[in-house]
């Protein structure tokens, strides 16, 4: 294996960032030589390119943190080329999967690149039709308790939750009962807030207890203490809108190239996976459905906790 080569694999397995990067000698400029072994400002641009945050003032300070990255791996590189560590199967085996996930990726990237941008009118409509994280975005200040009990349990807890004047009550209810839970306190801005959950917080008052979430035996109650109004405009909230429209519609194409490949090809499963592949396959799309169609976790994500 070419040293090179050598080093692309080491990068891949390290990082596991982007696309193999450019091996042009007579371009480049050699910021540091390790034995014969030379570090070019090409393998510091591609890996300064892939850290968030930088800036011009601290480029220069993480610079040199990745060239005493790159110089003390390229130490460890040779070291494990003498010991012909690169010919034992793990490494093989490693190295394989690692350019198998960088392909992977790139291809991904490419489909997920060529979606068109969202329209002013798409970000205007989806602007418009949530004012609950924007127009008439709040920051929730709750008490909030968790717990698992059988579902026979809701008739009675709906009547404590009506009567209770606060969740203190309910914890007192709780232990009489034997239930465990856990209580919390948290300030939670509307982005924060998964969206089938948010309607319900918007709509109660301060002081109010809700069950917000019962599902599979599973309870969460809510106390809004406090809730102050901190709207954020339109020209504000329009990139970060605009980079989550993008985002979702990136990941249900990635999601249907990806169906589409699965249908078109021969794929087939062998000895302990056999059995149940298909409910597996179907669990599968169902969960990338779900990413593709969670608006929360795509708008967290662009959000960045930028709107706060």
């Amino acid at each position: 294996m070419s040293r090179s080569a050598s080093r692309l694999a080491c990068l891949l397995l390290l990082m596991l960032v982007g696309c193999g990067q450019p091996d042009d000698k007579a371009a480049s400029q050699v910021v540091a030589r390790v034995n014969s072994e030379e570090i070019t400002v090409h393998e510091i641009n591609y890996l300064l390119a892939r850290i968030p945050n930088v800036t011009q003032e601290n480029a220069m300070h993480a610079k040199r943190l990745i060239l005493g990255e790159l110089v003390d791996q390229e130490l460890a590189r040779q070291e494990a080329i003498k010991d012909k560590l690169d010919r034992t199967p793990d490494v093989l085996q490693a190295l394989e999967f690692a350019k198998a996930k960088v392909l992977a990726r790139s291809y991904l990237r490419t489909i997920a690149a060529a979606q068109p941008r969202p329209t002013d009118a798409e970000v205007k409509r989806y602007y418009s039709e949530h004012p609950e994280l924007f127009a008439q975005r709040r920051i929730f200040n709750l008490d909030e308790i968790v717990f698992s009990a059988d579902e026979g349990l809701a008739g009675q807890l709906r009547t404590e939750t009506a009567k209770a004047r606060s969740l203190h009550d309910i914890a007192i209810w709780l232990r009489g009962r034997g239930i465990k839970f856990t209580e919390n306190r948290a300030v939670r801005v509307a982005e924060q807030v998964p969206l089938e959950v948010l309607s319900t917080l918007q709509a109660m008052r301060d002081g109010e207890i809700k069950i917000v979430q019962a599902k599979e035996g599973r309870y969460h109650l809510v106390q809004v203490v406090q809730t102050k109004r901190v709207p954020v405009d339109e020209a504000s909230a329009t990139p970060r809108i605009r980079e989550f429209l993008f985002n979702r519609r990136a990941s249900a194409a990635v999601a249907a190239n990806l169906e589409r490949l699965k249908k078109r090809s021969k794929i087939e499963y062998f000895g302990e996976f056999a059995a149940g592949a298909e409910a597996g396959e179907s669990e599968g799309r169902g969960a990338t459905r779900s990413a593709g169609e969670s608006q929360r976790s795509e708008l967290d994500k662009a959000a960045g906790g930028l709107f706060k």
